[in-house]
């Protein structure tokens, strides 16, 4: 049997249909509110000012992407992974790499 859900937002202020959830914090307390786009908008609209004014705090929701560890075999898996493409070499976008051709690219690498 298939089923479908489908989820309503109603936007919090008046009731009508949201466009979806808004989410902000002040004072360090997060908060959602469902709005609708002209109540999303109104309310980004009302802090511009503070928000261009303003620094991101720790923990902000846009952490930093440096460069990537080593994985727990010493290298880079992206690297690895490239390299393996690069040589014609079958290898997963994701998961674990496997040992001998980790192996096979510290050799040709000098890793």
């Amino acid at each position: 049997m298939a089923q479908k859900i489908q989820t309503l937002f109603i936007d919090d202020l008046d009731g009508s249909e949201a466009e979806g959830t808004v989410r902000f914090g002040l004072d360090g307390t997060d908060y959602e509110i469902d709005l609708s786009t002209t109540h999303a908008e109104a309310l980004r609209k009302s802090l511009a000012q503070y928000v261009d004014a303003a620094r991101r705090g720790p923990g902000s929701r846009r952490p930093n992407r440096g460069r990537r560890q080593p994985g727990a075999n010493g290298v880079n898996n992206t690297e690895v992974r490239a390299w393996a493409r690069s040589q014609g070499l079958a290898v997963k976008e994701r998961g674990r790499i496997p040992a001998e051709l980790v192996v096979k690219f510290k050799t040709a690498t000098q890793q």
